[in-house]
């Protein structure tokens, strides 16, 4: 059973909800608001509107402006605003339309929110959240797909979650809420809506830094997150019916910090690894999934640990997409490579 497939009921008990991403996490944040009145929300459109995508739709009916409350289009406004309602106590959650929009607010975000705490000793913590919608596969335009995290990899300080599916984006979520440090959540536009898994009604609460087994193997290892989750098990599927490979799938879930004990024990288990995103090859999450492999179980290792990726280049325009992004075909060529003796 994969991760889209499961339905994370006890047997016997009544099936839960199926909903889809945006569905879960307007879930989730209806949830912490009813649960936490410190919680709020800031953002471009997303009150009446409801947010570019919807995701916020019906809570500022439910809550009240002074809860759910429109910005100006300045992205290091609502992240400076942001800042400053968590170091007074506030919960905020703010979104940013399209993570490409994050550029400008790099000062307030990784310069003080993320220092905060450090800088005044532990008197402060910022309990902020930052949503934003990433990723490729959509036709949008330049900055609207661009994937950031590994640009916050070296930003002590801040967490960065991206799920793959709505179970998880409702618990990651939840947890995230409630963490006293900044967070980044990235959302991937492509999932938003392409699928729905049950999940449950009740609150419930999936931990920062910790991944998941997908699918049990003993061949080889494969490390991803967000939509490339979907992509790598349809390579895993393919490469096991032709080749009869055993293939461990792991989606990562928090993509800072990275749940090290489960790659390397996986990596052990295995011996090869890959490792699979669509953001850009060079330092991001596969250069430093390698490089724990290599400081932990290089031993282990029977073949050098691959990345499947997008491009050292700007995100494409839509009519190149399909050829920056990678594929299932690109990962099962890389699965078949790596098995070989």
């Amino acid at each position: 059973m994969t991760i889209l497939e499961a339905t994370n009921q006890t047997p016997g008990a009544k099936p839960a909800p199926r909903l889809t991403m945006i569905e879960a996490i307007n879930q989730s944040l209806r949830i912490e608001m009813e649960r936490d009145g410190r919680v709020v929300m800031i953002g471009e459109d997303i009150g009446k509107n409801g947010g570019v995508f919807r995701v916020t739709d019906g809570l500022q009916a439910r809550f009240g402006e002074n809860r759910v409350f429109d910005a100006p289009l300045a992205e290091s406004g609502i992240i400076g605003t942001a800042l400053g309602m968590a170091v007074y106590g506030l919960r905020p959650i703010a979104e940013i339309q399209f993570a490409g929009f994050m550029y400008v607010s790099f000062n307030q975000l990784v310069s003080q929110a993320a220092r905060m705490r450090f800088r005044s000793g532990g008197m402060f913590t910022v309990p902020m959240v930052i949503r934003a919608p990433y990723g490729g596969g959509v036709r949008t335009p330049e900055l609207h797909s661009d994937s950031l995290e590994g640009a916050l990899l070296q930003t002590p300080g801040l967490k960065v979650v991206v799920p793959s599916n709505p179970y998880d984006a409702k618990g990651l979520l939840a947890a995230a809420i409630e963490d006293p440090d900044p967070v980044v959540f990235f959302e991937n536009i492509k999932l938003y809506r392409s699928f729905k898994q049950e999940v449950p009604e009740e609150r419930y609460v999936i931990p920062l830094g910790k991944a998941s087994v997908v699918q049990e193997g003993s061949d080889i290892s494969i490390f991803t997150y967000g939509a490339m989750v979907s992509v790598v098990l349809q390579a895993a599927k393919q490469v096991a019916e032709e080749k009869g490979a055993s293939i461990e799938v792991v989606d990562l879930r928090t993509t800072w910090p990275l749940d090290e004990e489960t790659i390397v024990n996986s990596v052990t288990k295995t011996g090869r690894a890959i490792v699979v995103h669509e953001a850009p090859k060079a330092g991001g999450i596969g250069a430093e999934i390698s490089a724990i492999i290599n400081e932990n179980c290089l031993y282990s290792l029977l073949k050098p640990v691959v990345r499947v990726t997008g491009y050292d280049t700007p995100f494409p325009p839509p009519q190149l997409e399909d050829l920056y992004l990678p594929t299932p075909t690109r990962v099962a060529w890389a699965i078949v490579a790596t098995l070989e003796d």
